[in-house]
């Protein structure tokens, strides 16, 4: 009877710093998206992007190394940084060049152990898309790689080297997110379209690059958005339709 007090109370305890630490992340989320670094405009789209569902859902824990491929102004990275700075890494991929756009943040505290992978691409402005010279993330054994909203400004010939690159990148066990604005299954390409992509394809090359799909969430279906329109015109932006899948490198 005794014994079997102590494994209970052991295991109570176990559930408890679980609780604990999950608790701790979703915290450190919390307060991330107080800190005032972050811009009014940026706190604006919060109600849009719903960072702190999506985060929950995606599995982020604090002690994670997590790699954010193409981080833009850095709206992710204001908060991904905090959150992993004590416990977990953050590494960012994008051009020297195109880093710089993200300004003050870079000098900012919360930022200090953020590692920045300079990559080798550039952007072609007829076909409107990344041009890589290599695809080469740097890193090694991740818990979690990153695509929000730029898995369609990869090309058609740069689609299956990318998801190789971040198939070897990732640990076993570890997960590959994209979220991007939604197309139309099969619709050609056209102006209005390019800042979207076909689920339907994503699904089917990231799972030829050896990824299995572990879930996915309507968490940013816009019942509104007919799909017809270019995502910065006036009458979609900020509203549009967009799909979310987490993949999952196999054991």
């Amino acid at each position: 009877m005794k014994h079997a007090l102590i494994t209970l109370g052991l295991a109570l305890s176990l559930c408890q710093i679980a609780t604990a630490q999950a608790q701790s992340t979703a915290d450190k989320i919390a307060a991330a998206l107080e800190l005032d670094y972050r811009t009014e405009a940026e706190r604006a789209r919060d109600r849009n992007r719903r960072p702190g569902r999506a985060l929950a859902y995606i599995g982020l824990e604090d002690d994670m190394k997590v790699f954010e491929f193409g981080p833009g102004g850095g709206w992710y990275t204001k908060i991904l940084a905090p959150v992993l700075r004590d416990r977990g890494e953050l590494i960012v991929g994008y051009p020297e060049e195109w880093l710089a756009d993200m300004g003050d943040l870079r000098s900012a505290p919360e930022y200090d152990k953020v590692r920045e992978v300079a990559m080798d691409m550039g952007w072609d402005e007829d076909e409107l898309v990344y041009t890589f010279e290599e695809i080469d993330f740097e890193s090694k054994k991740l818990d979690m790689f990153l695509n929000i909203r730029n898995y369609h400004n990869l090309s058609l010939d740069d689609r299956k080297a990318f998801n190789q690159a971040v198939f070897k990148a990732l640990k076993p066990g570890g997960t590959f997110v994209i979220i991007d604005h939604t197309r139309r299954h099969m619709q050609p390409d056209d102006y209005e379209n390019w800042r979207r992509e076909d689920p339907v394809a994503v699904l089917a090359e990231v799972q030829q690059a050896g990824f299995e799909l572990e879930k996915f969430s309507d968490m940013f279906y816009r019942p509104d958005d007919t799909l017809e329109y270019e995502v910065g015109r006036r009458t979609v932006t900020g509203n549009t339709d967009r799909f979310f899948f987490v993949f999952r490198k196999p054991k």
